[in-house]
């Protein structure tokens, strides 16, 4: 039985920024939820915190390819890099389909891809953690 090898377990996907990520990403969605609920469009302060929450995904996006251009390899490359493009496109996303829908559902468009963003960062991490044979 030969030895079982690892891709490295120290992830640039895992940590601070993907922790403040996903908690910002969180509270983005809970006041969308609250806006929707009270049926009014998407506000300022939910546009402000798409566009912070931009800014951290980017970062962390920045850390992973530094990362990969440092010589570390994720696990699953093509999946990695699939969700990391998937991820950095959310906030954007929901930006301009809020603004194309100012009423409540707007609102909800936001609350919506808040919910998936933190999904995303751990299927990131995942695929960077993955075992290799």
């Amino acid at each position: 039985m030969g030895p079982v090898t690892s891709v490295s377990t120290d992830s640039p996907v895992d940590g601070i920024v993907a922790t403040v990520s996903i908690v910002l990403s969180l509270l983005v969605a809970a006041w969308a939820l609250v806006v929707a609920v009270r049926q009014r469009p998407p506000d300022r302060a939910q546009f402000v915190g798409l566009a912070v929450l931009e800014v951290s995904l980017l970062v962390l996006g920045v850390l992973a390819l530094v990362a990969v251009g440092g010589g570390d390899r994720p696990g699953e490359p093509g999946a990695f890099f699939g969700y990391l493009v998937t991820l950095v496109c959310l906030p954007p996303l929901a930006w301009v389909l809020a603004r194309m829908e100012p009423t409540r559902w707007g609102s909800a468009i936001v609350c919506a891809v808040c919910l998936v963003t933190p999904v995303v960062v751990v299927r990131l991490q995942q695929t960077w953690e993955v075992l290799g044979g």
